[in-house]
């Protein structure tokens, strides 16, 4: 990779993006997880004294954290492509003397910025309520930065596959949402039928809030090898993937 003007230009482009419109992509997920550390800090926390040895709310923060980035990584990423497809200027980036890394990895720049931003939003809004802390910090970092690629790569595939606007939210209705609520976000394994138990541990969303939470507040009940492996190893298949569909000009050219 050579042209870093254009490669910073891109990123440029994304984060300013995203800014313009902050209302929508950064304000509404911080007073969405306010909301949950209300009712869950606040109401129902009152009425559990703890689980899995740390109040309600601290248990429930760090997937009400990454929830969020991850709604704002696949946010950020699918509606970029989307757009740029839709209003035809992603033909400018096609043609200009960028590598097909170079012009993903703009868009990944973009998407780590945004949810980053989103998720230190959350944890100072925590602070407020006495439920922010930071158990292993660079284990948190690495959870926030890999999970929002992640998502950045799965989000700039639905961009790239997507018909119509309404298809850039089938895989957050139907996909994201489902699996967040069912991997452990206001609950333990413990607390779930026996049958429901082996197919939770296969929830990879389980292993991203795990990890989280882990490093947090030093509560884990994964196999720390396996959610690594399970980030890392989705980082560069989607990574591939999304290149690989790049190359072949997917969703890009007519």
């Amino acid at each position: 990779m050579g042209n870093w003007i254009g490669l910073y230009t891109i990123m440029r482009r994304e984060v300013e993006r995203f800014f313009r419109v902050s209302g929508q992509t950064l304000v509404t997920p911080w007073i969405s997880a306010l909301l949950y550390i209300f009712v869950f800090g606040q109401v129902v926390g009152q009425r559990i004294s703890e689980i899995g040895g740390h109040s309600y709310i601290d248990f429930v923060l760090p997937g009400v954290l990454m929830m969020s980035v991850i709604g704002a990584a696949f946010g950020q990423s699918s509606s970029s492509i989307y757009f740029a497809r839709f209003a035809r200027h992603i033909e400018e980036i096609l043609v200009s003397p960028l590598s097909y890394a170079e012009m993903i990895l703009g868009f990944i720049v973009g998407v780590v910025i945004r949810s980053l931003t989103v998720g230190v939003g959350i944890y100072v809004i925590a602070i407020f309520f006495s439920a922010a802390t930071i158990s292993h910090f660079w284990l948190f970092l690495f959870y926030l930065v890999a999970v929002s690629i992640v998502f950045g790569f799965l989000g700039i595939i639905v961009g790239l596959w997507a018909k119509g606007f309404e298809q850039l939210n089938i895989l957050g209705t139907f996909v994201i949402t489902p699996l967040s609520f069912v991997g452990g976000v206001f609950n333990t394994l413990d607390m779930l039928p026996e049958s429901l138990r082996a197919i939770a541990q296969w929830n990879p969303f389980f292993y991203f809030i795990d990890g989280i939470r882990h490093s947090m507040i030093g509560f884990s009940e994964g196999n720390a090898t396996v959610g690594y492996v399970m980030v890392i190893g989705s980082v560069l298949v989607l990574g591939l993937l999304t290149e690989f569909l790049f190359r072949r000009g997917y969703g890009l050219r007519t």
